[in-house]
């Protein structure tokens, strides 16, 4: 049984950020330890508008952003501090 999302899915693979269209931006978070973790940013920022997809590295402290446009940083850096976490900025 996984904790990490609804439907039991828990890969950390990249496939669901390559099987969707729009732009890829890679950002570090720090605070992320778990499948709990994990969950609750994909649901956070997923919920944003013209977020496609979302995918949270754990081992790396990375989050992939698929979305429709330019990323709103500020935006997501305010959701990611809300949910107890911190956006370190941009990955190189």
């Amino acid at each position: 049984m996984s904790c990490c999302t609804p439907d039991g899915s828990c890969s950390t693979g990249t496939a669901t950020a390559e099987a969707t269209e729009g732009t890829i931006t890679v950002y570090n978070v720090s605070g992320m330890t778990c499948g709990h973790c994990k969950a609750t940013l994909t649901k956070e920022i997923g919920a944003l508008d013209g977020v496609l997809a979302v995918n949270v590295d754990l081992e790396t402290g990375q989050v992939a952003v698929t979305s429709s446009g330019e990323p709103d940083d500020a935006l997501l850096a305010k959701v990611v501090d809300d949910a107890g976490y911190e956006l370190t900025g941009r990955a190189a």
